[in-house]
């Protein structure tokens, strides 16, 4: 019994892998096409810079003090701004005074992004934990309400994920894990079991699964994979050896750091 229940708590959403066709013919940008110069993650510049070159881009939602939708990976503003903040403490105006590491660039408000890309490319858009993680929900998907292009959303809460089934059922949406016990990450011992071996998917009903492409090899991601063929998305690729030796293993690949069409060439 302990058995079927633990192969039953694995199970994703598997009636709607025909949509994940655009997916699949394209890389996706992590955060954009950055550099270390003049675009840096996340900002309006490196988002630019993805479409022209016709790939996909991952992007990063999260709330301003004041409600407003913008787009960063990190909690803190620290690493990208020198400002030692959380993002969601800030309001708009005050981000709109931080640059964005050496560069002119500030954060972007997810709308401005949206205008930007147009549809040109599909979108994976995680949900970011940070602050209220039911109203960046509610505002991502108020702002995506008639977004012309392909998107899905994808988070590491839980919750996230089951918000968009309980209320846009019609979304793409998929969990993000990783092996919390090999990654470098600080999280609690019963989110580190639940999140790295997936044991939400039966509840949440993700169409896909997004894992660290580093720990393909997790026991739980394995048997998934096995007995379920779920969409997987991998993330983060850093190397064309990285990219090449996972191909097999996932539908759809995030890089960053290099050009995946080029052997070699580095960001």
């Amino acid at each position: 019994m302990l058995l079927a229940a633990y192969l039953l708590a694995l199970k994703p959403k598997l009636s709607r892998k025909e949509r994940f066709a655009p997916y699949k013919k394209q890389y996706f940008a992590h955060r954009g096409l950055f550099n270390r110069e003049d675009r840096p993650e996340n900002s309006m510049a490196a988002y630019r810079a993805a479409v022209e070159a016709g790939y996909g881009i991952e992007m990063d939602v999260q709330l301003t003090s004041d409600g407003k939708a913008v787009l960063l990976h990190d909690k803190n503003l620290k690493r990208m701004t020198g400002v030692d903040r959380d993002l969601y403490t800030c309001t708009y105006e005050e981000l709109r005074s931080m640059p964005l590491g050496n560069s002119t660039e500030t954060i972007p408000l997810f709308e401005d992004v949206l205008k930007l890309v147009n549809g040109r490319v599909p979108l994976i858009i995680e949900i970011k934990p940070h602050g209220s993680v039911l109203a960046t929900c509610r505002e991502a998907a108020r702002l995506l309400k008639d977004y012309p292009g392909e998107y899905c959303i994808e988070s590491f809460h839980p919750l996230a994920v089951f918000w968009y089934r309980l209320n846009h059922p019609e979304v793409l949406r998929g969990q993000l894990a990783s092996d919390f016990f090999r990654e470098d990450t600080k999280v609690s011992l019963p989110v580190a079991v639940i999140s790295s071996n997936l044991l939400t998917n039966l509840i949440i009903d993700p169409d896909f699964v997004a894992y660290n492409h580093e720990y393909a090899d997790q026991f739980s991601f394995k048997v998934c994979r096995a007995l379920y063929h779920p969409v997987c998305v991998g993330y983060t690729f850093k190397s064309f050896s990285d990219l090449r030796r996972a191909a097999e293993t996932f539908d759809v690949k995030i890089f960053d750091s290099f050009i995946p069409d080029e052997e070699g060439k580095m960001l």
